[in-house]
């Protein structure tokens, strides 16, 4: 059995039969740009999967069902969840059939996000205590987690597999806005879904875009252009290493010698330190950004579902640019856009915090806070650790990058969380309760500042020679 499992997500075996030379060219293009539009659409849907617990929080704190707390924990056991399978699926998916791979994760998450539905309709009907209705929803939204770790090493990997170097910066960073499309997408539809119907709706609007992300992966994600009876990208290019071996037989080297070299690259784990810290201040505004509107800011839910919407879509403009402009202006050099991105990104952060409950000064906010996470997502968290590594070793250089980041995800849910509830006060007048984001503010700006900070120490550090 177990064996029947690895042999259907095994690598794709090159195809004996082969395209004639003269149809090469245009039947590869083909082919690579539906691998791209699936891997980034697909991806994005993963997303929506993912963050539609965001949208409720205030909705679920409100009526009682779990506290603050709970949903930091909650939010806690989906990242660290994540954070593990990141490490181990990147690791996998270098030596997977990424369409199978890929497909898998998402229809797990569909699955997950419709009990959550389910458990959330029929826990006043049925009775069930809190406390049993926290542990499903923390054990259910672990699930989650792992099977969202299932969808950006084999979107990268496509990435790698299908596009020459020369221009694989250009095509990550519109890659890299699918997590914004994606975000933006859960923020708006599955928010207009929770005013309507009631929040338990939200998971199954979720959990339809998840089912149209598997059946856009079935029919367009390819595994490898040798599968589909084409050479190697290695070949098509004729890329050489910086040593002049060519691509193609370092593709050949034993790939867990490749990666274990990765785990002991110290410019990985520096690049991975710096994503844990910006995935601290990412997701500070995406899991607690809306709540903060609507409790200290007076916004209501659809008005404040629109202002983080704003983070999420000025952040395509961030990654679409971010890539394009590394490859053509700075030849592939990403540190300087990457520090004014995380400049940027704290100067947004304190604005949005401190900026006074005006309408135009957080759209603003949120609009530069999107720009520069996309730029940051599309370096620190994924290209610049990619850039460091052979093709071989994508996926796990991914994967560490992912373990780091989310693993702080993790944690700054249960200090934000802790913090926000620690701090909160009931009005003697209107016997609400009143919160103070004073010290979780402090937590999610110095996480900002440190994560620009840190990709200084890679700035003379080279590509990994194999």
């Amino acid at each position: 059995m177990f064996k029947r499992i690895l042999s259907f997500y095994k690598t794709s075996q090159p195809s004996a039969v082969k395209v004639p030379a003269e149809k090469v060219d245009g039947y590869y293009k083909k082919l690579r740009i539906q691998a791209f539009v699936a891997g980034t659409l697909g991806y994005s849907l993963y997303y929506v999967c993912r963050t539609s617990l965001n949208v409720m929080k205030q909705p679920i704190i409100d009526s009682g069902f779990l506290n603050a707390t709970q949903l930091g924990l909650i939010g806690a056991c989906l990242y660290w969840a994540y954070a593990a399978g990141k490490f181990v699926n990147g690791f996998l998916a270098d030596h997977s059939n990424i369409k199978k791979f890929m497909a898998t994760g998402l229809i797990v998450s569909a699955v997950a996000n419709f009990i959550m539905g389910i458990l959330g309709m029929s826990s006043g009907a049925a009775g069930i205590a809190s406390s049993v209705m926290f542990v499903a929803f923390a054990v259910i939204w672990a699930i989650n987690g792992w099977s969202q770790s299932m969808g950006a090493a084999p979107a990268i990997i496509s990435l790698s597999r299908w596009f020459p170097l020369r221009i694989r910066g250009t095509f990550y960073g519109f890659f890299s806005a699918s997590h914004n499309f994606g975000e933006g997408l859960s923020f708006i539809f599955v928010s207009l879904l929770v005013s309507a119907a009631g929040w338990q709706w939200g998971f199954f609007g979720a959990a339809i875009a998840g089912v149209v992300g598997v059946v856009l992966i079935t029919l367009w994600l390819h595994d490898t252009p040798e599968s589909k009876g084409l050479p190697s990208i290695e070949v098509l290019a004729d890329e050489k290493t910086d040593d002049g071996m060519a691509e193609e037989e370092v593709s050949k080297a034993d790939a867990s010698r490749i990666q274990r070299a990765v785990l002991r690259n110290p410019g990985v784990w520096i690049l991975a330190l710096s994503s844990a810290f910006m995935y601290m201040s990412r997701y500070a505004i995406n899991e607690w950004g809306m709540f903060f509107l609507q409790k200290v800011k007076g916004f209501g839910l659809e008005e404040a579902a629109m202002i983080i919407a704003v983070n999420t879509i000025a952040g395509i403009a961030g990654t679409v640019c971010a890539g394009w402009i590394s490859d053509t202006v700075f030849k592939g050099d990403r540190k300087w856009p990457a520090l004014v991105a995380g400049i940027l990104e704290a100067t947004a952060l304190v604005l949005f915090l401190y900026g006074g409950d005006g309408w135009f000064i957080n759209v603003l906010a949120m609009a530069l806070f999107g720009i520069a996470i996309g730029v940051l997502i599309c370096f620190v968290g994924g290209l610049m650790a990619v850039d460091l590594v052979p093709r071989k070793a994508t996926g796990a250089a991914l994967g560490i990058v992912g373990l780091a980041s989310y693993i702080a995800a993790g944690l700054m849910n249960i200090i934000s969380g802790w913090l926000i509830d620690g701090n909160a006060v009931i009005d003697s007048v209107t016997g609400e309760k009143v919160y103070d984001f004073t010290y979780v503010s402090v937590f999610w700006i110095g996480a900002a500042v440190v994560a620009f900070l840190l990709p200084i120490l890679n700035w003379r550090r080279k590509k990994m020679v194999i």
